[in-house]
């Protein structure tokens, strides 16, 4: 039986295709030295084991190894479907008087009843998974060769990890390499890139439960918060911290900062924006008194996690304390409300050349600007990647905008699919909201990399108004003077709906 954990992790929560059900294939290993088999009946008769679905039993999982049969039933579930079916209560999470929204369900899609929790069977397929990641990246070899498959994905994930620096990495690749797990994977290599774990002392173990449920606490059903998004801004938080001006001025403590600001800024994220929570009377929004509702719940659910996990007990509790309270400042900073409030402080520092980074609370604020570039990076992504965010965050828009329809709501601003499309909102958004922050940075921090961003952004933009004319082009040339007209107030718009924080 102790053979079974070492079966490659295969991504068991993810839909199959029926005509892929239907087949009773198997993926086999042989006791020769050929790894899948061979031609040969005398090898193939020497397999050890197989995987396979039945096609009489699509929900079961048959795994066989050394004669042992261990079978997993009914592998396609919910967390929030078993919760219902054996009585539990709802949480408060996404339960308020005026409207009954459930957000753990809002963007996910309908499933068979009597299931058993997804995440749990992440759980027990991952730990093999998870005891490789941190040998490898503690450097250590391994010492079995029998998990093939997992040597393989774990040593592709390890490539991408030596380039983790540049600008095009591609978190979607990792995510799938790592086995959704992008975001374990990727802070914990960077804390200890950077020598936190030894510098702060901290145990390992706490290091990886922690973040370990940092990422089950993102709702990966949203299309664009989820614990992917965390892991690309962590990514691109790492990109400004190697930047000269920071590397030369940041201690080991703001870096630690940054980086689990970042991992945690959109922690529990329900998948609607602030205004729709206030206006559907949500307890949170009554909770924090309509300002800052989304980020200050991101800070409070770390903090929660951070002394559940008793991660900072070894240090003396003020400073347990100074890290919570800075590592809210930095979160809060993320609300895209008070974008012009931070993005005027920052020009008005550049233009008198008044920010030094030898004191602590102008390297804290470097931080915020750093972190609120990576939160609204994506435009300044490669095309490809920049493409494949746009479409999500949008998606993620129009979904909250059919729910204010169906309960005769107002519609939140850009979350109406009728008036809006993918290129417009992404114009409207780099216009207005990401190339004011990018130009400020680059004036802060003119190098390569800014240069790389700014010119990834043009050719985006481009791209999207290539796009626009096809769903416009219909139009008669006598509605673009009211369509200029009505920019300004748009582009007010964006900058109090936008979501992508």
């Amino acid at each position: 039986m102790e053979l079974c954990y070492q079966l490659p992790v295969l991504p068991l929560d993810r839909p199959v295709p029926k005509h892929v059900l239907s087949r009773r294939g198997a993926i086999s290993f042989s006791s020769s030295s050929s790894l899948f088999g061979a031609p040969d009946p005398r090898q193939l008769s020497q397999r050890r084991g197989a995987i396979s679905y039945d096609s009489s039993d699509q929900t079961a999982l048959y795994i066989r190894m050394l004669g042992a049969c261990v079978i997993f039933k009914q592998l396609f579930s919910r967390d929030v479907r078993v919760r219902s079916q054996v009585g539990f209560e709802p949480d408060r999470r996404g339960s308020h008087p005026y409207l009954g929204v459930d957000f753990r369900t809002l963007h996910s899609r309908a499933e068979s009843a009597g299931s058993i929790p997804a995440r749990r069977i992440r759980r027990l397929f991952s730990f093999q998974r998870h005891l490789l990641s941190s040998r490898l990246l503690r450097g250590a070899p391994h010492l079995n060769t029998l998990h093939i498959l997992d040597e393989d994905y774990c040593g592709q994930a390890k490539c991408m990890l030596e380039k983790v620096g540049t600008w095009n990495f591609d978190i979607f690749l990792f995510d799938r390499l790592t086995n959704g797990n992008s975001l374990v994977f990727l802070t914990f290599h960077l804390l200890n890139q950077y020598g936190l774990i030894e510098l702060f002392q901290l145990d390992m173990v706490k290091v990886r439960q922690f973040l370990v449920l940092v990422q089950e606490d993102y709702r990966n059903q949203n299309p664009y918060h989820n614990a992917v998004h965390a892991a690309d801004v962590t990514q691109a938080m790492h990109c400004y911290l190697r930047e000269p001006k920071l590397a030369q001025s940041l201690t080991s403590f703001d870096i630690l900062l940054g980086l689990l600001a970042a991992a945690t800024h959109d922690l529990d994220h329900p998948g609607v924006n602030q205004p729709f929570l206030i206006k559907t009377n949500h307890y949170l929004a009554a909770l924090y008194r309509n300002t800052s509702v989304l980020e200050n719940h991101h800070w409070r659910s770390a903090v929660g996690l951070l002394r559940e996990t008793d991660l900072f007990s070894h240090l003396p509790a003020e400073d347990s304390l100074g890290i919570e309270r800075q590592l809210g400042s930095l979160i809060l900073a993320t609300d895209i409300s008070r974008q012009n409030e931070y993005l005027s402080r920052f020009r008005t520092h550049l233009d008198e050349n008044s920010l030094c980074l030898g004191h602590s609370s102008h390297r804290h604020f470097s931080l915020q600007m750093a972190l609120k570039c990576a939160d609204i990076c994506n435009p300044c992504r490669p095309w490809e990647l920049s493409k494949q965010w746009s479409e999500k965050v949008t998606e993620e828009f129009f979904h909250q905008g059919d729910i204010e329809k169906k309960h005769k709501l107002e519609i939140s601003p850009l979350c109406d699919s009728e008036a809006n499309t993918i290129a417009s909102v992404q114009i409207g958004f780099m216009t207005y909201v990401v190339e004011p922050l990018f130009a400020e940075w680059a004036r802060f921090s003119d190098t390569r990399l800014s240069q790389t961003m700014l010119g990834h952004l043009g050719l985006n933009k481009a791209s999207w108004s290539a796009m626009e004319p096809e769903a416009s082009g219909s139009s008669e040339e006598g509605e673009s003077e009211p369509t200029r007209a009505t920019e300004e107030p748009s582009s007010r718009a964006l900058s109090q709906g936008s979501q992508e924080s």
